[in-house]
């Protein structure tokens, strides 16, 4: 079973290192980093064209980064497919066959994990504790969604029900796990394990303008996909949020 991993980037010299360190230190060896870059102006891609581990990539301006990851999703060949940021890494090497297990079960259509948010100098602090659980029908209408970075799915699932919809900027991962899980109920798997380290200052949460429009694409993506929300969507998924920056790991 192969295992492709898309990196997006952009101006990423600082920090892509360490994520094309973390894949290929991977022990799982069946497994393809396939790196999608925006035209970089700085280093990046000379550090992914010096990676002796990067089985393809492109380098060319794009739309947004769910363009880019859509591009990543017609380059990869592998069995099933992970996102792995160009400032998030694995937390050791037998991340990828932790995973490869899961899909062992032919029935499993995706599986995902929790996650933890570190500072982006000192990648041992942890900022936030994205604890996850066993998807049900209805979470998605209280604001929950799985970490993208975690989310695993087989190749098939993305063929039959399409990847990224662009007219998301900021919450197309949102709309995409809501319509995999919630709408077409595929079939998954939680594993109640930390299995990525995400710097903090993503796209999505780095300023309270962001997390305004996210909230607000978040809230039409569930009208375009019919939920059955309320008013309220945006303050419980918010509330939702807020017990991540003080609950930490037992271990």
């Amino acid at each position: 079973m192969k295992i492709s991993i898309i990196t997006v980037c952009y101006n990423s010299a600082k920090t892509i290192g360490d994520t094309i360190t973390s894949v290929a230190s991977q022990s799982y060896a069946d497994k393809e980093h396939i790196v999608v870059d925006g035209n970089s102006s700085d280093s990046t891609m000379d550090i992914v064209r010096a990676a002796s581990n990067i089985s393809r990539f492109v380098s060319e301006p794009d739309k947004s980064v769910y363009d880019a990851m859509n591009k990543g999703l017609v380059l990869a060949t592998g069995d099933v497919v992970g996102f792995l940021n160009s400032d998030d890494f694995y937390v050791d090497d037998t991340v990828l066959a932790q995973i490869a297990e899961v899909f062992s079960d032919s029935e499993v259509d995706a599986c995902y994990a929790d996650l933890i948010y570190v500072d982006k100098k000192d990648t041992n602090k942890i900022v936030r504790y994205w604890k996850s659980r066993t998807f049900v029908p209805g979470l998605f209408e209280d604001g929950w969604m799985p970490a993208h970075p975690t989310f695993f799915v087989r190749r098939g699932v993305y063929e039959e029900l399409g990847g990224f919809d662009l007219d998301y900027k900021i919450q197309a991962d949102f709309e995409l796990t809501m319509r995999f899980l919630e709408i077409y109920r595929i079939k998954s798997v939680h594993i109640p394990k930390i299995l990525i380290k995400m710097r903090v200052g993503g796209v999505s949460n780095n300023s309270i303008v962001n997390i305004i429009k996210g909230n607000i694409e978040a809230y039409k993506a569930c009208k375009k996909n019919h939920l059955s929300i309320s008013l309220l969507f945006n303050i419980k998924k918010i509330a939702s949020r807020i017990p991540q920056f003080f609950v930490r790991p037992n271990s």
